[in-house]
């Protein structure tokens, strides 16, 4: 299907230029959504004699949305959330979280603004796109953790499930005495658990 654009869509193209679309995208999306008309003589007559105004109402759109951006500059949002030793979310971070978080900051967002191309599933610090306008996009730091003290730490830079592994390792390493007699860590242990064993009895 033929469409004129009403506004810029991404990937498509600009105010007043003629695309041709899945039928499906221009029905269920474009059309309902008013960011295009079907192109036929008498839509295209319409959008002439309108061209001026739905520009300028665009151009007062995006002076709107560039003074919000603004206001995001280095916005971050944290979201504390319980998550497995893996890191993985029980659950996921959708949009409508990310809304509320950035409500809860003074950002007012609709959840159609906010660009999750996937649901966040496991912790740590992401860039998610925020679009005010379709010529004005922000990105806010999305920081997911399981608790403020690792949410601080993510946000210095940190990998928090890297430094977790490297600790589980260290874990396993055995106290290495130099001076210690060849065996003899072995033989002390073998006692202690004689010891042990006798106590028991």
């Amino acid at each position: 299907m033929d469409v004129i654009l009403l506004e810029r869509v991404e990937k498509l193209g600009a105010i007043g230029d003629v695309v041709k679309v899945k039928d499906g995208f221009a029905r269920n999306f474009l059309l309902p959504n008013k960011k295009a008309l079907r192109a036929n003589e008498a839509n295209r007559k319409v959008f002439e004699a309108n061209r001026a105004r739905i520009e300028s109402d665009n151009a007062n759109r995006r002076g709107e949305a560039e003074k919000d951006a603004q206001s995001f500059k280095d916005a971050s949002v944290t979201l504390i959330r319980q998550a497995s030793n893996t890191g993985q979310l029980y659950g996921s971070v959708a949009v409508r979280d990310l809304v509320e978080a950035l409500e809860a900051d003074g950002h007012k967002v609709a959840k159609n603004q906010v660009v999750l191309d996937k649901p966040i599933k496991s912790i740590g610090v992401y860039e998610v796109r925020v679009a005010l306008h379709p010529e004005v996009a922000v990105t806010v730091k999305v920081n997911v953790a399981r608790s403020p003290e690792e949410a601080e730490m993510q946000a210095t830079g940190v990998d928090v499930m890297a430094s977790m592994f490297e600790r589980d390792e260290a874990g396993f390493v055995e106290d290495y005495d130099p001076n210690a007699e060849p065996g003899a860590t072995a033989e002390v242990q073998s006692d202690d658990r004689a010891d042990a064993e006798q106590a028991q009895s």
